[in-house]
């Protein structure tokens, strides 16, 4: 558990950071060139060096055999006793042991085949195992005559194993017949040359491997840095920082020109927000002066047309239906020209939320309450389902009850007189309240625009209350400000489902809703209906002799 962290910690470096992959692959493809191109040299070197002490030795051995041969030849022995002598001398003659070679004696007696010779002792140098001379070898001298065999062998020194090699042919010994001369020569000297050579390419190697990666470290910090500063500024961008930082442009190589770029791009990027905002802040004014303006009017027109409707029964007939035509659209007027002023404040950032701590039951109660006129007028039922603990959170009551007023009004108006479900519910972080009607629902492609201002699901449709269009965008503003969420679920012909969720703690964060965006009975239906298909589809997958089918 206590090596993850840091496993983590360089894979993270590893993702994160383009210098370190560069490095890292650099580093990885080099050490790989380097171990073969090492393994190639240490493999030619070896096989060079063996190869040329092969034939050093070859060269020697065929000299040595040929004096002792001589020697032999050219003595005058009249007895075994004399043989014997002599072939004892031999041994001590050839041995060899000096700080650069090692080499070792045996005189082996040759298979004796029709004729008597005397049997003599075989001279071997005291510290040779004979084992080492195989039998393959011994044929071979056997039938090469005149000619020097030789052979590989591991030679035991103690602990340690050297390479050795064993080189034979054969002698002719007067009064004795056929002899085998094998000079076995010890190659730790040019053993331990190859080590040195393998243990200064592996250092070698190694130093170059840091060396070809401080070198790529410095290089791609060259390369890495300005793409790295180009990044860093267009995040401080895209996290909305101020658009006044330059990269430095030096030089005309590609590096200078990616700085010129970034900073013709950014420039462009600030003139053109700088033209948005201008314009978005005369919208603003200008949508924010005129709603002001036509107040003092609106309440001047609104006062009069009440004072009309008021004596309308002193009218006639089509003035009467003129009169409360007219007290209709001023009311709808002024209604807009509230809406407009609201979202010209949210738009200029001078909505500041009153967050108090209360139970969102009484909110919805109240705000069913206020209702009740309307859905009494269009025959609708509104079903609410207290959540059985307190739903204590820190919210404005003023917004979630305007936000609980539309969600209720859009319930009644579009809920074809069905009735309407209203559920409070509460969790360890977060309070939430669903709206749910049956009425005529939307399309997919209604619920992207559904929160979008002034538009409306079926313009066509006669309202009772005159929407303006507004009014489920204030609601997401509303929502917005308390770091809430509003969401909608919706089907054709299935009604829909609006779900408010608003943390306990202002400024808190929401990690789930304590209810489910989708209707309770949408997904009761699903699972009745997967339940149907499940048993009629069981006797159908039931076979012989299965009981538990």
């Amino acid at each position: 558990m206590d090596l993850d962290k840091p496993v983590r910690s360089v894979l993270g470096l590893f993702a994160r950071s383009l210098q370190a992959r560069a490095v890292a692959f650099t580093i990885i493809l080099s050490g790989t060139a380097l171990v073969v191109l090492g393994g190639f040299l240490s493999y030619t070197i070896g096989n060079g060096l063996y190869q040329t002490r092969t034939q050093q030795i070859l060269a020697e051995s065929t000299r040595v055999i040929n004096e002792t041969q001589n020697t032999l030849s050219s003595s005058a022995v009249v007895d075994e006793v004399d043989v014997q002598t002599l072939m004892n001398a031999l041994v001590p003659k050839l041995e060899l042991t000096t700080t650069n070679q090692t080499r070792r004696v045996a005189i082996l007696r040759s298979p004796v085949t029709g004729e008597s010779l005397p049997l003599l002792q075989s001279p071997v140098s005291a510290d040779l195992d004979v084992s080492v001379i195989s039998a393959s070898l011994r044929t071979k001298v056997q039938a090469s005559n005149a000619r020097v065999s030789y052979q590989s062998v591991q030679l035991q020194d103690g602990l340690n194993v050297n390479p050795g090699l064993v080189v034979g042919a054969q002698l002719v010994v007067p009064l004795a017949g056929n002899y085998e001369v094998y000079l076995v020569y010890d190659l730790q000297n040019e053993q331990q040359t190859l080590n040195f050579m393998q243990r200064t390419l592996v250092i070698g190697g190694l130093i170059l491997i840091v060396i070809i990666g401080m070198v790529a470290f410095f290089v791609t910090d060259l390369l890495v840095k300005p793409v790295q500063l180009a990044a860093e500024i267009s995040q401080e961008v895209a996290d909305g920082g101020e658009l006044d930082k330059r990269m430095p442009e030096r030089g005309t190589d590609v590096v200078a020109v990616l700085g010129k770029s970034f900073n013709r791009m950014t420039q462009k990027l600030q003139r053109q927000i700088a033209k948005l905002e201008s314009v978005s802040q005369t919208q603003q004014r200008f949508v924010s002066d005129v709603s002001h303006e036509l107040r003092t009017p609106m309440t001047t027109i609104l006062m009069a047309s009440e004072n009309i409707t008021a004596n309308a029964h002193n009218l006639d007939a089509d003035s009467k239906k003129a009169a409360n035509l007219l007290k209709q659209q001023v009311v709808r007027f002024d209604s807009m020209l509230k809406d407009l002023l609201e979202i010209s404040r949210y738009d200029a950032g001078q909505i500041r939320a009153k967050f108090v701590l209360q139970d969102l039951n009484d909110i919805v109660r109240a705000a069913i309450g206020a209702v009740s006129p309307l859905s009494t007028s269009k025959e609708t039922k509104i079903r609410f389902k207290a959540s059985p603990k307190d739903a204590l959170a820190e919210f404005d009551h003023n917004r979630i009850d305007r936000v609980l007023g539309n969600l209720l009004t859009n319930a009644i108006e579009h809920g074809e007189g069905k009735p309407i479900d209203v559920e409070v519910a509460v969790s360890a972080s977060a309070v939430a309240v669903t709206v749910r009607d049956r009425g005529i629902g939307m399309t997919e492609e209604n619920l992207q625009h559904v929160f979008d201002r002034f538009w409306r699901a079926d313009p066509s449709r006669q309202r009772t209350t005159g929407g303006t269009g507004l009014g489920l965008a204030i609601s997401l503003e509303d929502t917005n400000i308390h770091n809430g969420w509003l969401q909608v679920w919706s089907r054709p012909n299935e009604g829909a489902l609006f779900r408010l969720t608003l943390p306990k703690k202002a400024e808190g964060i929401i990690k789930a809703s304590p209810l489910p965006l989708e209707p309770r009975d949408v997904t009761n239906a699903k699972t009745a209906k997967v339940a149907k298909k499940v048993k009629a589809a069981k006797p159908t997958t039931k076979t012989s002799g299965d009981k538990n089918a």
